[in-house]
C-alpha cells in the first residue's frame, strides 16, 4: 500500500417522523477494495410506503454501481425506472450518490435531495458541477479529487424542514444548515460525531417530534491506516522470506500471530524472540502470554489469541456499544491488543500460512486444524467487513 491512500470514515442516523415506526430515509453504504459508494434516498411520504421505496431506490442503484456500472449509467437507469406520482408529479423516490474511489477520485449525484456539505480546511468547499437531464430529470453531478480531512455531509429535506412553524417559522435553509455545521463541528470530530450533532440540533429544531424523516449521513475522509497480520508458515518454507519481507514492508502495523510463525520472522530478521517479564495482572487464563520481536508492533500466541479475537469481533459487529468498549479497553493481554489494533485501523490484511500444524493434525476433533483455522479468519474477515474496515486474505 503506498502511503497516499485513503479511507472514508462513514457513519449515517436518522429520527422517523414522530408517529411512525419505519423511517421513509434509507442509507446504504458499500466498500470494496476500490471504492466506497453511499447512496441516501428519500421515499415520498413517509412511513411503510416510503421506506419501502427508499430501500429500494438505495439498494438499486448501490448493487448497479457495484456490479461494474459506472456511476452516470446507474443514475440513467434508476431514473428510467422510478415512476412519478401521478397527484403530486414528482418521483417516488430522490437520492443522492457518493463514489469515493481511494485514490481521492469523486463523484457526487444527486437528484431532488439538499445539495452535499462539503467541508474542506474550515471552509465551504464547492466542486465543479454540472446539470444533466436524464429521463426529464435534472441531475447534479459534481467531481473532484479529494484528500483527507475533507468532510462530506449529506442528508434528506426533513433537515431543512426543522423548525418549521416552531423555533423557526420557515424551518432551516440549506445556508443555515451549511454554517451550523461550520460553527459547530471541528476537524477533528468523527464522522460518528458530525452526524449526532446536526442530528441533535434538528431533534431540538422539531421539539422532539420530528414532522418528517429527518437522515443525516457524515463521510469523512482520512490517511489509510494499513495492518498486516502474518499467521502460520507458508506451506513452501522457500516462501518463508518472501512472506517475512511482505509483512515487514507495511506502510502500518505489523503484527504476527503464532509461536511457528514468530519463529519464522525471528529467523528470516535475525531479530530475537523475547518474552519480557510476565505481567500477572494481565494474563488471562484462555489467552497465552505475549512475545516480542524488534521491528514488529505486536507478537501474540495462534489460534487461541484468535479465537477470543474473533469472539470479540463478532460482539463488536452486532453492538456498536460494545464496540466502543473495546476501543477504550486498557487490557493487555493478546486478544484485546491485538483486537484494538484491529478496530484502529482501517486497512488490514491478513497473511494467511497453509502449512499445517502436526500436532493439531494428531487431534481427530480438534478446533485447531488448518481448516478452522482458515474458517476463523474468514469470520474475523467478514465482522471486520460489517464494522467498516477493508479487509483482504492472502494464502502462501
Amino acid at each position: 500500500m503506498t502511503n497516499d491512500k485513503i479511507y472514508i470514515d462513514a457513519f449515517w442516523r436518522s429520527l422517523n417522523k414522530h408517529g411512525e415506526e419505519l423511517c421513509g430515509d434509507r442509507v446504504q453504504i458499500k466498500r470494496n477494495d476500490q471504492c466506497l459508494v453511499m447512496v441516501l434516498a428519500d421515499g415520498l411520504g413517509s412511513g411503510v410506503k416510503a421506506n419501502i421505496l427508499s430501500t429500494l431506490t438505495s439498494t438499486i442503484i448501490s448493487e448497479m454501481i457495484f456490479s461494474g456500472m459506472t456511476l452516470e449509467d446507474a443514475v440513467d437507469t434508476i431514473t428510467a425506472t422510478l415512476p412519478v406520482c401521478s397527484e403530486r408529479g414528482v418521483a417516488y423516490s430522490t437520492f443522492t450518490i457518493i463514489q469515493i474511489f481511494y485514490d481521492g477520485s469523486t463523484y457526487i449525484a444527486q437528484f431532488d435531495n439538499p445539495s452535499t456539505v462539503i467541508i474542506r480546511d474550515h471552509k465551504l468547499y464547492h466542486p465543479t458541477q454540472e446539470v444533466f437531464e436524464m429521463n426529464n430529470r435534472k441531475i447534479y453531478v459534481s467531481w473532484m479529487n479529494t484528500v483527507p480531512g475533507d468532510r462530506f455531509i449529506t442528508f434528506s429535506d426533513g433537515i431543512l424542514h426543522a423548525g418549521v412553524g416552531m423555533v423557526l417559522n420557515f424551518g432551516w435553509g440549506q445556508e443555515e444548515v451549511e454554517q451550523f455545521l461550520l460553527d459547530s463541528t471541528s476537524p477533528e470530530d468523527s464522522a460518528r460525531e458530525i452526524s449526532r450533532i446536526l442530528l441533535a440540533n434538528v431533534n431540538y429544531l422539531y421539539g422532539g417530534e420530528p414532522g418528517d424523516d429527518s437522515t443525516v449521513c457524515c463521510l469523512k475522509v482520512v490517511p489509510a491506516k494499513e495492518t498486516r497480520v502474518m499467521v502460520g508458515p507458508p506451506a513452501d518454507p522457500a516462501d518463508d522470506e518472501k512472506v517475512v519481507r511482505r509483512l515487514l514492508s507495511a506502510s502500518g502495523q505489523k503484527i504476527c500471530c503464532g509461536g511457528t510463525t514468530s519463529t519464522i520472522v525471528s529467523k528470516v530478521t535475525g531479530k530475537e524472540i523475547t518474552t519480557g517479564s510476565i505481567d500477572i495482572l494481565n494474563m488471562t487464563s484462555d489467552v497465552p502470554p505475549m512475545g516480542y520481536i524488534d521491528g514488529l508492533d505486536l507478537v501474540t500466541e495462534g489460534v487461541l489469541t484468535l479465537q477470543k479475537v474473533s469472539r470479540y469481533l463478532n460482539n463488536a459487529a452486532k453492538d456498536p456499544a460494545y464496540l466502543e468498549e473495546l476501543l477504550i479497553s486498557k487490557e493487555q493481554d493478546g486478544a484485546s491488543c491485538l483486537v484494538r489494533a484491529l478496530l484502529e485501523s482501517n486497512w488490514i490484511t491478513f497473511m494467511v500460512g497453509l502449512s499445517d500444524n502436526p500436532a493439531h493434525n494428531a487431534i481427530a476433533y480438534s478446533p485447531l486444524s488448518l481448516n478452522r483455522k482458515i474458517a476463523l479468519i474468514e469470520e474475523m474477515a467478514e465482522d471486520l467487513r460489517q464494522i467498516g474496515k477493508i479487509v483482504n486474505i492472502e494464502m502462501y
